[in-house]
């Protein structure tokens, strides 16, 4: 059985690598597009902040409540804003990520499995540690089989009208080369332009 938990502990440690250098970058990185459409590296790093303490208040059994799913102003420090997120994830996935104790997660509409839910955190992270690469001009390091495990997930989110688009969690379902890679798949599903750089999004 796929340990989520262990691949979501990979994910969230390279988000930390990267958002750490972004940090060291000068302040106007945070203002940068990004591929998620409208958000900038602020407001992306501020959702995978809200995001890590809402999944870390499921695993607790307290992901009913809004108040733990609460995007936040980080624009102070967002690195730190984003490392305290992580580490108030980490002991929580540990203890329940891999059992059948059912995760709340309001933004779906209802609960899963820790082990399911997990999941889903773990492709969030892993798309979103490529979002943040991009935007600074560099590569994601996660390896081939990380991505592998990505994409068995990315293929089970639905591709309906409720999931996708403006009113969903996903953006809609990108074409797919028959070449492309397991990264370059997870990547299309979730609705990303694999080839997507900082300098594409200044021509538009």
């Amino acid at each position: 059985m796929t340990n989520f938990v262990e691949l979501d502990r990979i994910a969230a440690t390279e988000t930390l690598r990267l958002v750490r250098g972004a940090d060291t970058a000068g302040k106007e990185v945070w203002d940068r597009p990004t591929p998620c459409a409208g958000w900038t590296l602020l407001h992306l790093v501020a959702h995978m902040t809200a995001q890590n303490h809402g999944f870390a208040a499921a695993a607790r059994g307290e992901g009913g409540l809004p108040a733990h799913w609460r995007v936040r102003d980080i624009r102070v420090d967002p690195a730190l804003a984003h490392t305290e997120s992580v580490a108030a994830l980490i002991v929580p996935f540990a203890e329940a990520g891999g059992t059948e104790r059912e995760f709340v997660l309001p933004e779906l509409g209802r609960a899963f499995p820790g082990r399911v839910a997990v999941s889903f955190h773990f492709l969030d992270l892993a798309v979103h540690s490529w979002d943040v690469a991009r935007t600074l001009d560099t590569e994601v390091q996660l390896p081939d089989d990380v991505w592998e495990s990505a994409l068995r997930v990315a293929r089970r989110v639905p591709a309906d009208e409720q999931t996708r688009g403006p009113s969903g969690s996903f953006a809609p379902v990108r074409p797919t080369p028959a070449s492309a890679t397991p990264m370059e798949e997870t990547l299309t599903l979730l609705g990303r332009e694999p080839h997507w750089t900082p300098h594409t999004a200044a021509a538009h």
